[in-house]
Order: structure tokens, then C-alpha cells, then sequence
């Protein structure tokens, strides 16, 4: 008899979609956005008397299902569309103002809210992201925050210069604020050990009240004031209204800092020598120290970098929004520098990723307040959003079975142990 060669078992073929969604993050991110909101309707539907009312009444009449589903439909779908357009733009107002030149002020007020509350945000996230990078857990963005707006307060306040000189002195003093915080992790850290996190942690605590001093104790103090509140900064030190003051709209030229710091962010980890010690200490510092790359060095200079920006974000809040501090200034729910860090996770620790992350937390946070103040659905919502996305972004492989995402063994395990510095 002779012998029948057998042709092994072809595998499976997976659709060009399957392959390209199981490996991009692009894609993952995106659907756990989708899962968020899914999520965030079933608050919505939960939580709402009209919605459970109609649900309870299904079979009190003929049509009770589809009334169910109709009341459903509408206070789920009113939410969403407040959130967009308190957040976006409002498609019939942008359309008028399209067609008569008029009320531009109203069209433009949604997108320029989102994108004044995103520029600090995308500094201080670039800031935590750069930190993470390199394998370090720079906690303490939000302290360093607030020393820059401190000390940009105090330069933009007490000192009077010509425009084109106060405004970057100004910028400086904070970025100097943040730095000087940030160096006292990372000298600790690299000299005797001490845990970032724990100090970094700590740090906020002592600034804020060092905040409460500094407003009450100093100079820095509104006149005639007993209050915890600062002088108001002098025009010449202000970051205008990009359209103007007339315009109404807040949005200012701190954009253009934004969009510079996510080109220096851009060079420093993709294009510097300096950027690549960062990112081989991230990714492995026992490869990194038999190489030759000084750790110390490399983790006192991260922390210097992080520091300063996330200093440069504090004092670009002040001079582009109130133009004076308080005791509240970055304080609780406002700090930005604990929103930095999860949005850091979302957007993969990558400047662009970061940038995309921050508008999105930006159109969450405003939108959720016009969708509060139109339906009167909690701005909590909002908030569950943001946290529902983040936890399935931080856990790509649950998204892959979720939606059925199918890749190599190897590559969903690299995901799902890969760390911060990833």
C-alpha cells in the first residue's frame, strides 16, 4: 500500500479587519470608548425615573414596549446630544451662523470651552507620560502644577515688564516652579533610594498647603484682601483670548505652548539621545545600566522634564483663564494633574495619543455639564465615562474577547503585561 501524503489542516482565515483590530491601539481605544458610552447609557436608563416608569407600564397597553423603547431612545439620545453640543458644536447654530455670518460667538463657544479646559490638560499629560516613559511614576504632577502657578502668579503680578518679555519670563518662572519640585523626587530617589511614588504623593499634600500660605502670608496676597486670593496678573503678562476679548470666547494662544510641547515631546522620546536613555531605562533598566547609561542621572533628569512641564501647565491655567490663583487652585476635582495620569494610560504615554485623550476628557467634562444643566443627568456621568473607558483601555485583552478580536498568543500577552513605560 502506499502511502497517501496528507496535506496539514489549513488554518483558519481571519478577515482583514480581525488582524488589523487585534494589533492596533488605535482601534482597541476606540472600542472601548464604544463600550463606555454603552455602559453610560445603561446609567442613564437605570437612573431615570421617566425611563423605568415607561419600562414598569410595557403591558398596561398594546404599544407599551415600543413606548419603552421610544422614551429610552429619546433621553438616552438627549444626553448624548447635549454632550456633543455643549462640548463639539450644535449643528442647526453652527449652520445658521454658516448661512448668515452672524452668532459666531455662540457657534464657536462649545469647541473653544473644550479646547481652553484641554490645553493645560495635554501639558501636564505629556508631562506624567514622559515620567511613565522612562519606567518612573511622577504622581506628584499635580503639586508641581501648582508651584508653577504659583510662581507664575508671582512674576506675572509683582513685576512689571513690556509684553514680549513679561509673558515668557512668566511662562519661565512656572516651568522653574514645577522643576524645582520635580528635583526633589528625583534626587531622592537616585541618591538614597526613597520611593517616588510615595514622595511625589506627599509633595501635593505639602504644596497645597505651602498654596494657602503663599496667599495668605505674602505679597502675592490681593491687597486689602483677608481672603486666600492672589493679585490678578497684569495684561502684559496675560495669554490673550485667541479672537479676542469682544469674541467672547476663552480659548487662548496657550494652544500655541500646547502644540509646542507636543513637538518637544515628539523630539525629546523619538529624536534625542536623551529620549532614547529614557526610553531603554523604561524598557529595561538592567539592559540599560550594562550598557552604560547612567541611572541617576537619567532619573534626575526625568523628573526635572516632568516637573517643568507639569509647572508649565500650572501657570498656563492661570494666565490663560482666571488670571489670579486661590486656595481652590488645582485642588480636588479641578487638579489636573491627577487627571493627567489616566489620561497618560489612555493615550499609550505617546504625545499624540495624549493630545487625542485630553479632548476627550475635555468634551466629557464640558459636555457633561451642559448635558446636566439641558436634562439634568448628573455630571457624574460624565466622569463613569471616562473611568469605564480608561479601565478597558487599560485591559486591551478584555476588549479583544468583548468583541471577539482574535491574535497570536504571544502579542496578547505582551498586551496584557505590558507596564506604564510601555
Amino acid at each position: 500500500m502506499s502511502d497517501v501524503a496528507v496535506a496539514p489542516a489549513r488554518p483558519r482565515r481571519r478577515s482583514l479587519w480581525s488582524r488589523f483590530s487585534a494589533k492596533s491601539p488605535v482601534v482597541l481605544a476606540l472600542l472601548a470608548l464604544v463600550l463606555g458610552f454603552l455602559i453610560g447609557a445603561l446609567v442613564i436608563i437605570f437612573s431615570t425615573s421617566a425611563v423605568l416608569d415607561a419600562w414598569r407600564g410595557i403591558f398596561h397597553s398594546w404599544d407599551g414596549l415600543f413606548h419603552a423603547l421610544n422614551v429610552t431612545f429619546n433621553n438616552v439620545g438627549a444626553a448624548y446630544r447635549d454632550m456633543f453640543t455643549g462640548s463639539v458644536v450644535d449643528p442647526p447654530q453652527f449652520w445658521h451662523s454658516l448661512t448668515t455670518g452672524k452668532q459666531w460667538d455662540y457657534s464657536l463657544t462649545p469647541i473653544s470651552e473644550t479646547c481652553t479646559y484641554a490645553t493645560p490638560l495635554i501639558i501636564a499629560s505629556i508631562a506624567v507620560g514622559i515620567a511613565f516613559q522612562t519606567g518612573v511614576f511622577n504622581i506628584g504632577a499635580n503639586g508641581q502644577a501648582i508651584m508653577g502657578g504659583i510662581a507664575g502668579a508671582a512674576a506675572g503680578s509683582l513685576v512689571q515688564l513690556p509684553a514680549i518679555i513679561h509673558i515668557p519670563f512668566t511662562l519661565l518662572a512656572g516651568v522653574i516652579g514645577g522643576l524645582v519640585i520635580g528635583a526633589i523626587p528625583g534626587l531622592l530617589k537616585a541618591y538614597t533610594g526613597a520611593h517616588e511614588v510615595i514622595v511625589t504623593l506627599m509633595l501635593n499634600y505639602v504644596i497645597a498647603f505651602f498654596l494657602i500660605f503663599a496667599l495668605l502670608s505674602t505679597a502675592l496676597q490681593q491687597p486689602f484682601q483677608s481672603n486666600d486670593i492672589s493679585r490678578t496678573m497684569h495684561s502684559s503678562a496675560q495669554l490673550a483670548p485667541l479672537f479676542g476679548t469682544a469674541s467672547g470666547l476663552r480659548v487662548s494662544y496657550g494652544v500655541f505652548i500646547a502644540a509646542a510641547v507636543v513637538i518637544f515631546a515628539w523630539w525629546l522620546l523619538d529624536r534625542s539621545s536623551i529620549g532614547f536613555d529614557f526610553r531603554v531605562t523604561g524598557a529595561n533598566p538592567h539592559a540599560a545600566r550594562a550598557s552604560g547609561i547612567n541611572a541617576r542621572r537619567v532619573v534626575v533628569l526625568v523628573f526635572l522634564v516632568s516637573g517643568g512641564l507639569a509647572g508649565l501647565a500650572g501657570v498656563v491655567q492661570v494666565a490663560s483663564t482666571t488670571h489670579y490663583i486661590d486656595g481652590n487652585f488645582l485642588i480636588g476635582n479641578a487638579g489636573i494633574g491627577f487627571t493627567a495620569i489616566t489620561v497618560a494610560l489612555l493615550g499609550r504615554n505617546r504625545p499624540m495619543g495624549i493630545v487625542w485623550g485630553s479632548l476627550l476628557f475635555a468634551a466629557l467634562g464640558v459636555g457633561g455639564r451642559q448635558m446636566q444643566a439641558a436634562t439634568g443627568i448628573p455630571l457624574d456621568l460624565a466622569t463613569i465615562i471616562q473611568s469605564v473607558v480608561v479601565l478597558f483601555v487599560a485591559s486591551p485583552v478584555l476588549v479583544k474577547e468583548i468583541f471577539r478580536l482574535r491574535s497570536s498568543a504571544a502579542s496578547g500577552i505582551q498586551l496584557a503585561t505590558q507596564g506604564w513605560g510601555s
